[in-house]
């Protein structure tokens, strides 16, 4: 008898890039996403009447796009987007200053709980258990997102950065030297903070490809709308 031997193939990676949602006014949703400080990527019109916008969350891999031509779903029925965030209720905080009609902060009193209105517990999960707290909140079409506190992550499912990020202490040392010149100017103009809560928005703006100055002006916004910042 002849044994035939399968090669065994490696993984290819598939890394999730795109997420597509349905909309029913393109730019009433480049609005509502650009108001949740999310990073305009592209807004590219054609004269065929194509057009696809594109926004990434902060700190996400992963971005959305919509746009006319793009999808046949109908508008406002993409269903539970997850946005993950490591603190439930400062997220929370942040929709709402930014005009978000969000949810309280609640946990499952049954499973599934999360995708409907029923079973509804209102606070965090106790111990803010990770995967067990959640917000939701829809766009103007009703496409809903569903937030998730996650701290810890199960075994095997630990967010390992793209080695395409992976920064050198050299480079490092100089995006904290430009940060610091950056709030220098800040420091100069507000009232009494701390410093590390205005260096956090800009090295994550900055991380995400925002440019200088809009990492400054996401600093400051930040500084503003969340901790309540103000000008001297």
């Amino acid at each position: 008898m002849t044994t035939i031997k399968i090669a065994k193939a490696e993984p290819v990676e598939m890394k999730l890039e795109v997420v597509v949602i349905p909309v029913s006014d393109v730019d009433r949703a480049k609005d509502f996403y650009g108001r949740l400080g999310w990073r305009l990527d592209a807004d590219f019109p054609f004269e065929n009447g194509f057009r696809v916008v594109q926004f990434t969350p902060p700190g996400s891999q992963c971005s959305l796009q919509f746009g006319t031509k793009i999808t046949s779903a109908a508008p406002g029925s993409a269903q539970g987007l997850y946005l993950i965030v490591s603190n439930i209720e400062a997220a929370r905080g942040e929709l709402a200053v930014r005009g978000v009609d969000v949810s309280k902060v609640f946990h499952e009193g049954k499973p599934g709980a999360r995708f409907g209105t029923n079973n509804r517990v209102n606070g965090p999960a106790p111990d803010h258990a990770s995967y067990r707290s959640f917000v939701t909140f829809s766009d103007p079409d009703g496409n809903r997102w569903l937030v998730q506190e996650v701290t810890t992550r199960l075994p095997g499912r630990e967010w390992k950065e793209p080695r395409t990020r992976t920064k050198d202490v050299a480079s490092l040392a100089e995006l904290l030297h430009e940060t610091a010149e950056h709030h220098g100017n800040y420091e100069k103009t507000h009232g009494e903070h701390q410093w590390w809560d205005w260096y956090a928005p800009y090295l994550s703006a900055r991380q995400n490809g925002s440019s200088p100055e809009e990492a400054s002006a996401t600093a400051d916004r930040y500084m503003e709308e969340v901790l309540h910042v103000l000008s001297r």
